[in-house]
């Protein structure tokens, strides 16, 4: 249920929500009885988006909460005794749409400035501080962010606490390069500054990438927090460049091998976003229930689209094959609810149809119409697929392997 968030669409006929009166539901002296289950049925009829959803129960439900009650505390007389940590909690308001609130993306915003203060924008500035000294500052700001999302985290405060987590997990690979340097230990070559790391492909780097790779899953363990794993999917991308680097050292450059690495790359990472994706599914736990899986599934399937898309395609037939498995692409996406794999999908066979319009119509007049037509084409299968969507992801996902239908799952 925790596929990516959907897309509330207004509908012609108010929803139910929308046509209470005030002195139905939303008295203060109204209570409700809420189960697991009820919060995902309104995630089911997109009522609520999954992320909060999560943030709501584990709010809830959480020890010393005051919306927890016992099963003793609920049971009616003569009743049967309600599963425990049943939470009793007003219904709130639902969001006529996308619920990415402006405190949400002051938090982003935010998060993204310090991050890109401690990644992309580093200085020579910095080096002033001789090696000791970075790695004194970047432990001293991980353990800073480290306290600060734990804090966060006990008021209940999630998406900050992301933030925080997320930057502490930035700043591995700069510790790393700092201690290192320090000890004497860092290869000689050509990157021998920080603020290379995010500009130059370099085998040197690898450490870094390893380290930084470890460090979140120990972080992970601990704070569960999704924003976390966006650093491992970009360290994954940064990895795949860079043991290709170190694989050609004897031959030089070789562009297509290191697009072939990219492809590889690009499966694999989407091979363990299934697999964390199946794990969170599984778990009872709505904490461990969040979409771990998102930003290596972008990540893994933009790595291994940017690598087929980039390959030589000489032949009719490799064009075709490299069209049916767009084809694939996008009923892959459709089946597991994961649209990235839908929209690369849909570009890749564009980009087929786009060829196949100049290969016909190469120099004539009539090519202008007939692309017209194509893009005309392409949004009228929008609109269809739009009014279908929900029938399709059904049919599809009953085509799925039995090990892969916990990902249809809504």
């Amino acid at each position: 249920m925790h596929n990516e968030n959907p897309e509330t669409i207004p509908t012609e006929e108010p929803s139910t929500w929308e046509i209470t009166q005030a002195e139905d539901v939303f008295l203060p002296s109204v209570r409700v009885r809420l189960g697991w289950a009820d919060i995902e049925a309104a995630v089911e009829r997109g009522a609520i988006v999954p992320s909060e959803a999560h943030a709501l129960w584990a709010s809830w439900a959480s020890p010393g909460s005051d919306q927890r009650v016992t099963a003793a505390e609920l049971a009616p007389p003569a009743a049967q005794p309600l599963p425990s940590g049943v939470p009793m909690a007003p219904m709130p308001r639902v969001a006529a749409g996308p619920s990415f609130s402006f405190t949400n993306t002051l938090y982003y915003f935010g998060g993204m400035l310090a991050i890109g203060a401690m990644t992309l924008f580093m200085t020579l500035g910095w080096e002033l501080f001789g090696a000791w000294g970075v790695f004194a500052l970047a432990m001293g700001y991980m353990a800073g962010a480290l306290l600060v999302a734990r804090n966060l985290m006990v008021q209940r405060l999630r998406t900050p606490a992301g933030v925080l987590a997320t930057l502490a997990v930035c700043l591995v690979p700069l510790a790393v390069w700092a201690l290192q340097s320090g000890l004497g230990f860092w290869p000689e070559g050509s990157h021998d500054s920080y603020r290379d790391y995010h500009r130059f492909i370099d085998w040197r780097w690898l450490t870094l990438e390893l380290a930084t790779l470890a460090a979140a899953v120990v972080m992970l363990r601990s704070f569960r927090l999704p924003f976390m794993v966006m650093p491992v999917a970009v360290t994954i991308w940064y990895l795949s460049m860079d043991v290709a680097h170190m694989l050609m050292q004897k031959e030089g450059f070789d562009w297509a091998f290191t697009r072939d690495v990219s492809l590889v790359f690009g499966l694999a990472t989407c091979a363990i976003a299934v697999w964390v994706d199946l794990r969170t599914r599984a778990s009872t736990h709505p904490l461990n229930r969040q979409d771990f899986a998102f930003w290596l599934y972008l990540f893994g399937a933009i790595m291994f689209w940017a690598g087929l898309s980039l390959r030589d395609c000489d032949s009719e037939l490799n064009k075709f094959i490299y069209a049916l498995i767009n084809v694939g692409l996008v009923f892959l996406g459709a089946a597991i609810g994961r649209r990235v794999f839908t929209v690369l999908g849909a570009v890749g066979v564009a980009s087929y149809l786009g060829y196949l319009s100049y290969r016909v119509f190469e120099d004539s007049l009539l090519f202008p119409f007939a692309l017209t037509l194509l893009g005309l084409s392409v949004v009228a299968l929008g609109i269809w697929w739009q009014r279908r969507e929900a029938q399709i992801h059904a049919r599809l996902a009953g085509w799925l392997p039995a090990a892969l239908k916990p990902l249809a799952a809504g």
